[in-house]
């Protein structure tokens, strides 16, 4: 027998990391539930042809297709051996897949939402915690299996939307004791980009290349863009957009220069100045990068595009998202606008722990051991142990009797800080002795009070 593993790019999580897990859902959630976002949850399966050709040529191999089903029936059996030896010859079978994983929560949304539009109420604001999956190479902060905590807003062209769920970025990192800088463009101004270097058409090209530059570099996105048939004068454009800095007012007067008169060039600089300015006046505008290097892959991207960096940390983006004015058309449902950002929680944990800023009282459950004396005391334990966890105080009793060290121990080694004995001598005062671990201290406590105790 093989010894166990797990699947490359999944993880085991024990409870300390459950709970510390468990505090960035909460966080976040209470801070979607403050801005009026309702939940929702969709399948972890979407029929293959829902996600296809939604995430480009790059984000399709990342899917996790899933074999179908009916294996145990003969004649599926024999579909499904001939469709794996035409893939094996180089062709292409629906026959042994129709369904993938989901790749991410916004693509299922839209698909929610196009099936949906005709009950729902718009604008319509929902905020989604699910695990998402992508055939990536794992490495630190890239996973196969991780959480998306995504925030949607449908039915809505009002800029007001993309203030918002920038103010939600800020207060959720700012709850998280998180230091960030959120970077923000602007799709309609790399539009305009594609537009001076040549036409339209050249916008996928042109950003997936910008993308890029972080991880490869300007020389190897030049080559990039010159086997896309961008000309040298067209990647000095480029080089110059990349290049342009100071702060976002400066920035704002170079680009608005290079992109002239532009009708999308104007309209994303204006978009820009509208949310800047929003924030400005509440005082958050501190937080807010504006960066023209920044491009997000995905092709559904229309408007504005946001990205977050933790601040020295050894990590990538932990959050990003945008503006996909056209997306529910991808399902024949077209005009119904929408923006939406996502938090990257694997690597919000990674970041929070390299940082030390998780609280201490997170791997804290059981806050009372109540030791096990023999049958009769721990009866008597046991109806004074469901008293505190009638007042919400976690606790647990020692499920066998056993001598006092060994029970001492087991709440030291759990990092339980009280522990409650109840003796025979206790069972006929009707009282109890709590002793905190961390002090040594004892207290002598009528069951009567004992759910009054400040443990």
């Amino acid at each position: 027998m093989s010894k166990p593993s797990l699947p490359q790019g999944t993880r085991d999580f024990n409870a300390a990391t459950v709970q510390k897990r468990q505090y960035i859902f909460q966080t976040i959630r209470d801070v979607f539930q403050a801005y009026g976002f309702q939940p929702l949850e969709t399948p972890a399966m979407e029929n293959l042809d829902t996600l296809m050709g939604k995430y480009g040529e790059e984000g399709d191999k990342l899917l996790f297709k899933i074999l179908n089903n009916g294996l145990d029936n003969p004649q599926k059996r024999t579909q499904i051996d001939a469709g794996i030896e035409k893939v094996l010859a180089g062709k292409n079978s629906t026959v042994i897949t129709e369904r993938a994983l989901r790749y991410d929560l916004t693509i299922p949304f839209a698909r929610y939402v196009a099936m949906n539009h005709g009950s729902m109420t718009f604008p319509f604001k929902r905020y989604q915690i699910q695990p998402v999956w992508r055939a990536d190479r794992p490495q630190k902060g890239r996973y196969r299996e991780f959480y998306q905590c995504d925030a949607d807003v449908v039915g809505s062209d009002s800029l007001l939307n993309e203030v918002d769920l920038l103010a939600i970025y800020i207060t959720a990192f700012s709850n998280l004791k998180l230091p960030v800088e959120i970077k923000i463009n602007n799709r309609k101004i790399l539009l305009a980009l594609a537009q001076i270097c040549g036409g339209e058409e050249k916008l996928i090209d042109l950003t997936i290349a910008i993308d890029k530059l972080d991880k490869i570099g300007w020389e190897k996105v030049k080559e990039e863009l010159g086997a896309k048939g961008f000309t040298e004068a067209q990647q000095v454009l480029v080089q110059k957009y990349l290049t342009i800095s100071g702060s976002n007012e400066e920035k704002m007067d170079q680009l608005s220069i290079l992109l002239g008169d532009n009708i999308n060039g104007q309209k994303g600089i204006e978009e820009l100045n509208y949310v800047l300015a929003y924030h400005k006046n509440i005082g958050t505008a501190k937080y807010l990068v504006a960066d023209f290097t920044l491009a997000r892959g995905l092709n559904y991207y229309t408007g504005l595009i946001f990205e977050v960096k933790a601040i020295d940390a050894q990590m990538g983006s932990i959050g990003g998202g945008g503006r996909y004015d056209d997306l529910t058309s991808l399902f024949d449902v077209p005009s119904i606008p929408g923006v939406g950002i996502s938090f990257g929680v694997d690597r919000i944990y990674d970041v929070l722990e390299e940082k030390n800023l998780f609280p201490e009282s997170i791997d804290q459950t059981t806050q009372v051991l109540f030791f096990n004396l023999g049958p009769d005391e721990a009866i008597v334990a046991y109806q004074q142990m469901m008293l505190l966890r009638s007042k919400k105080i976690a606790c647990e009793i020692y499920p066998e009797k056993s001598k006092f060290d060994k029970q001492f121990k087991y709440a030291e080694k759990k990092g339980i800080p009280n522990v409650v004995i109840i003796g025979t001598e206790e069972v006929a005062k009707k009282e109890c002795t709590i002793k905190q671990l961390a002090t040594g201290k004892q207290t002598i406590v009528p069951f009567a009070s004992i759910s009054d105790f400040e443990f």
